[in-house]
């Protein structure tokens, strides 16, 4: 059943007539969705130290957020997670998810390296891959002079973010310069095409729906074929072999539950080490709310084992 917090939190949205992501002008929803955290988000835990940077690219700077965690050594080289924020491709920000950036931090015993890469409508799809790969090799060739591993360098994301962390393993493994120990896929997006059996099951009612992902797709894919491209839909890469070991979280009211289940099965299928955890009385999002609901802490927890398992040497 849906977990009666997440029921709760449904019914305080319609009660409250909150407007639904797809009737808002991506800036009047990105900063309903930055006011709103407070609602959710518990207290930012303190953290050792917070950096804010800006990685070099060729189409201007990219900001970063570099946290270490509470009780690390000033100059220790850490291992490091750089994290890609949800949002659609269209919503979202460093502070939407600087809570659980934070949190990650703390609890991997890792630095987190937050990319605030570009968005659609107005830098259109593959902007936000461009980023997130000149950014994840920024600070993998920047590690020393950050205070980081760079042999011990993860991807990972929510949603879009998941889905971006995907296709920078798959992007990284084919360049062969940039070497990722683990990918964090938390409810990713894996296939454009929307055609999975929880998008029909799950497509209302549950905080994300139908006409919301039609309008996070629409303004981050301007062409249909685009859907086809694995740098868009990682699912559909014709070789998923030789990926870095990898957690897929879920949730069970999610439309995207599906085709997160669809791509550790095949990262499994095609070689690879692939967990895959589905929270089945949750709701899209729901690990970062953990002011309201109490298993986006067990969600973090288990995030930050399998960081630890993967990055810490035992």
């Amino acid at each position: 059943m849906l977990h009666p917090q997440a029921r709760a939190l449904l019914d305080f949205i319609e009660a409250r007539s909150i407007p639904p992501t797809h009737t808002l002008s991506p800036a009047e929803a990105r900063a309903f969705y930055r006011d709103r955290r407070a609602a959710t988000q518990p207290e930012a835990p303190q953290v050792a130290e917070v950096r804010e940077l800006n990685a070099e690219g060729p189409r201007g700077a990219i900001p970063v957020r570099l946290y270490r965690p509470l009780g690390s050594t000033a100059g220790a080289a850490l291992p490091v997670l750089v994290y890609f924020h949800g949002g659609g491709w269209v919503i979202g920000d460093l502070d939407t998810h600087d809570v659980l950036c934070r949190s990650l931090a703390n609890g991997a015993g890792c630095a987190v390296a937050s990319i605030d890469y570009r968005m659609g409508p107005e830098h259109r799809f593959p902007a936000a891959v461009d980023d997130v790969l000149v950014a994840t090799r920024w600070v993998h060739r920047q590690a020393l002079s950050l205070g980081l591993d760079a042999g011990r360098l993860a991807v990972g994301g929510d949603s879009a973010g998941g889905n971006l962390a995907a296709v920078a393993a798959i992007a990284a493994r084919d360049s062969g310069d940039l070497p990722i120990a683990f990918q964090l896929l938390i409810y990713p997006a894996t296939d454009q095409r929307r055609g999975h059996p929880s998008h029909e099951a799950n497509g209302q009612g549950y905080l994300l729906t139908r006409d919301t992902m039609a309008y996070f797709h629409d303004h981050y894919i301007d062409n249909a074929r685009h859907d086809l491209d694995w740098r868009a839909s990682p699912l559909l890469h014709g070789d998923l072999s030789g990926l870095p070991p990898a957690l897929v979280l879920t949730a069970g009211y999610d439309p995207l539950r599906d085709e997160g289940m669809a791509y550790a099965e095949a990262l499994t299928a095609a070689g690879n080490r692939a967990a895959y955890v589905c929270f089945e009385r949750q709701i899209h999002g729901f690990i970062t709310m953990g002011k309201v609901l109490d298993e986006a802490h067990t969600a973090i927890a288990l995030c930050c084992a399998e960081l630890r398992r993967a990055l810490l040497p035992a």
